[in-house]
C-alpha cells in the first residue's frame, strides 16, 4: 500500500526540486526518530556518537565541525547524553578551557544498534530502487549538497 504524495503547493511550482527534497528529508528523520527512540536517542545524538565511535576523545569543537550543527544543539545534545551515561566530558591537559569528549561502555555498546538502525532506515528507503538508482540517488543527493555548501551565505541569512 503506498503513500499517496501530498498536493504540492502552486508556490513550489518554482522548485520542485527543492520541494521533494524537503519532503523527503521530514520522511526520513521522522522515520529515524522513531527508531532512535527506541534506543533512547534524540535525532542528532547518532550522529555524534557516530563520530566518537571512529574517533573517541574528539574535542566539542571538532565534533561540531564533523556533524555540522549549530554550538547550542551540540551543546544540549552533549549534556542529555552525558547525563544519560552515554559519555563524559573532560577539561583538555593542555587547555582546561577545551573540554573532550569520551564515551562510555554503554556509550560503546551502542555500535552494533546504531549499524543495524542505519542498514534498517537503508533498506526501508531504498525499497522500491534498483540498486543502480540507489547508487545514482546518493550520487546525486552529494552533488547537490556540494552546489548549495559552495555557495556564500548572505551575512543577514548565516545568524
Amino acid at each position: 500500500m503506498s503513500v499517496p504524495t501530498p498536493r504540492i503547493p502552486s508556490t513550489a511550482d518554482e522548485g520542485p526540486m527543492s520541494y521533494a527534497i524537503f519532503q523527503l528529508a521530514r520522511a526520513h528523520r521522522a522515520r529515524a526518530a522513531v527508531m532512535l527512540r527506541e534506543m533512547d536517542l534524540h535525532p542528532g545524538q547518532e550522529l555524534l556518537l557516530m563520530q566518537l565511535l571512529d574517533r573517541d576523545g574528539q574535542t566539542q569543537s571538532e565534533l561540531l565541525e564533523s556533524v555540522g550543527l549549530d554550538h547550542s544543539t551540540v551543546s544540549k545534545s552533549l549534556r542529555r547524553m552525558q547525563d544519560a551515561g552515554l559519555l563524559v566530558r573532560e577539561p583538555a591537559e593542555h587547555d582546561r578551557r577545551v573540554m573532550v569528549v569520551h564515551l562510555t561502555d554503554k556509550g560503546r555498546a551502542l555500535r552494533e544498534p546504531l549499524a543495524a538502525m542505519w542498514r534498517a532506515l537503508e533498506e526501508i528507503s531504498a525499497q522500491n530502487l534498483s540498486a543502480q538508482q540507489a547508487k545514482s540517488f546518493v550520487r546525486t543527493a552529494y552533488t547537490i549538497t556540494d552546489a548549495i555548501n559552495s555557495r556564500a551565505v548572505p551575512p543577514e541569512e548565516s545568524g
